[in-house]
């Protein structure tokens, strides 16, 4: 069963946006990432990941990210 959560990306574009969903769609236990402006949407197997292992994916990128 997959986890909704909002993570809050500071001063994200939207082409950054696209390119961090693409990321967080490569991690293995995350079905569905979806950009907008500021945030992204992110459906994930809790039993695979945590919030801190996507919150790592996005801070990676350089962006101050946090669970909203």
């Amino acid at each position: 069963m997959n986890t909704r959560i909002l993570i809050g990306v500071r001063g994200m574009t939207k082409e950054a946006g696209e390119k961090i969903s693409r990321l967080l769609l490569d991690v293995d236990g995350v079905a569905k990432a979806t950009p907008d402006d500021g945030q992204i949407e992110v459906h994930y197997d809790p039993s695979r990941l945590t919030v801190m292992d996507l919150l790592r994916v996005v801070r990676g990128q350089g962006y101050l990210a946090g669970m909203l």
